[in-house]
């Protein structure tokens, strides 16, 4: 019996995913829907098939606009997201549709990577997540916010509190001749 169960988690592997998991998601649709405000409800998340595992999932967003909520004016940064998966991952189709969402929202710099932070922390419940902003200079000023999140597990709370301490821009996100 046992054998017969490692056989199907054997071929199942292989096979991927089926219809059953993927039926609920948006992704695939023939019509996109763009929405002009922030809506952090597009955001969706999918079963981790490896919880047991240990892994980085890194997404690199290199068009991110947002407004200046005093200025009105637009804001451009890239955004670089860090997690390690617990039983949720992100799914990236509903996680671009949220990022354009920022288009026309009016936030700092900062509480943009923060909403992002949480919104995403409170879907997936990852071990640990990080998302930084490297936002374009404006009136000669570069900004590079940090936001991060961790389970409580000891492990991931240590990592926190040390990817934290020793941050610095481009320490975790890459060299950019490494993105084009």
């Amino acid at each position: 019996m046992a054998k017969k169960t490692a056989e199907k988690k054997i071929i199942q592997a292989k096979l991927g995913r089926n219809a059953k998991e993927l039926k609920n998601f948006k992704l695939g649709e023939s019509h996109t829907e763009y929405t002009s405000t922030y809506s952090p409800e597009l955001l969706e998340a999918f079963d981790n098939k490896h919880p047991q595992n240990t892994a980085w999932t890194t997404f690199v967003c290199t068009e991110f606009t947002s407004l200046c909520p005093k200025t009105g004016q637009p804001d451009f940064a890239k955004i670089f997201i860090n997690y390690i998966a617990d039983k949720k991952m992100v799914e990236s189709k509903s996680l671009k549709l949220y990022l354009f969402s920022f288009r026309n929202h009016g936030d700092f710099h900062e509480d943009c990577v923060q909403k992002m932070c949480n919104d995403m922390a409170a879907l997936i419940k990852p071990h640990y997540i990080e998302v930084i902003g490297e936002f374009t200079p404006r009136g000669g000023i570069a900004i590079f916010p940090f936001a991060s999140y961790a389970g409580s597990n000891k492990k991931f709370q240590e990592l926190k509190d040390n990817r934290f301490m020793n941050y610095a821009p481009g320490k975790y996100s890459m060299e950019l001749a490494r993105l084009y």
